[in-house]
């Protein structure tokens, strides 16, 4: 077990490179940040699993309900190692995080506070939601000073350079399909570009301790505009509109420039007071209790083991 004498030491070590892990004596500043960003992690890969177990029975064809039965897959692997990441910390129990998390009393990511209308919300939220999220991990992932975190990082990482990938895939079905599928889509876009760009969140505080502490490798508003830069031409190059009236290329600086970025609605969703939080989270609640008894088979279970 590794310990510092303040905090000072403790900058010295994450600047030089080092690694924290679980049984270390970490400041408890450290701690305490980094238990709250995996914890919303967590919470995020949780509810966009259950947005992708909604739509298995809705998918059109077999071959993507076997897609996304496999993508539910992963985002509920993802929040069950994550979960236990947070718990080794020591702040919460993992029981405690999912049931703050379905009682309304802790936050996740603001994309999934709307809810998905037509199959084309799907093909967005893979596509824009997806490419999002994975260059945020990515980031994270670069320079990542807490081990657990890092490790479980890479394989998540991985995964959800799939799901892109399967964004991409469908994106391209609908843009060179039917009329009605390309507007399907544009209709799609009007209501997930802006959730998407602010789900990187606004510009960085100067001070952040992520930032400082290396869990994050580059600031919000610098992963915000590389996305900008590249979806911009993409969805263009596909035929779609962007909807933002102020949007403009500037040629000086050479990059896309969007109109000024309204921040409420992001600042609704952190206070579950999304488009459609109240209904999300409801149902997590629901699903939670009523598979209780599973919980309880698989805890009697264990202890009739230890008992004999």
């Amino acid at each position: 077990m590794r310990a510092w004498t303040d905090l000072d030491d403790f900058q010295t070590f994450i600047d030089e490179g080092g690694i924290v892990e679980p049984n270390d004596d970490m400041p408890d500043e450290f701690r305490q940040e980094v238990f709250r960003f995996v914890e919303f992690h967590a919470n995020s890969e949780l509810m966009g699993g259950l947005t992708e177990r909604d739509w298995i029975p809705k998918a059109p064809g077999l071959r993507l309900k076997q897609i996304f039965l496999a993508k539910t897959q992963d985002e509920i692997g993802h929040a069950h190692l994550l979960y236990m990441v947070a718990a080794d910390m020591g702040v919460k129990s993992r029981n405690q995080m999912i049931e703050e998390l379905f009682s309304g009393k802790s936050r996740f990511h603001n994309v999934f506070h709307y809810q998905a209308v037509t199959w084309a919300d799907q093909v967005a939220i893979a596509f824009l939601v997806d490419a999002a999220a994975f260059a945020s991990q990515r980031a994270v992932f670069a320079e990542c000073t807490y081990g657990p975190y890092k490790r479980v990082l890479k394989r998540i990482v991985a995964e959800e350079g799939f799901h892109l990938r399967h964004g991409e895939d469908m994106l391209m079905t609908l843009a060179e399909g039917s009329k009605l599928q390309h507007s399907m889509f544009q209709d799609a876009l009007e209501r997930w570009w802006w959730p998407a760009v602010q789900l990187f969140g606004p510009d960085s505080d100067p001070n952040d301790p992520l930032l400082k502490w290396k869990i994050k490798s580059e600031r919000n508003e610098t992963l915000r505009t590389a996305y900008i830069q590249k979806f911009v031409p993409l969805l263009q190059g596909y035929g779609f509109e962007i909807p933002d009236d102020e949007l403009r290329y500037d040629d000086e600086a050479k990059k896309w420039v969007t109109s000024e970025i309204d921040w409420e609605p992001l600042k609704a969703t952190m206070s579950n007071g999304g488009p459609d939080s109240r209904r999300r989270i409801a149902d997590a609640a629901t699903n939670w209790a009523d598979t209780a008894w599973v919980r309880d088979a698989l805890d009697a279970a264990t202890i009739n083991r230890e008992a004999a």
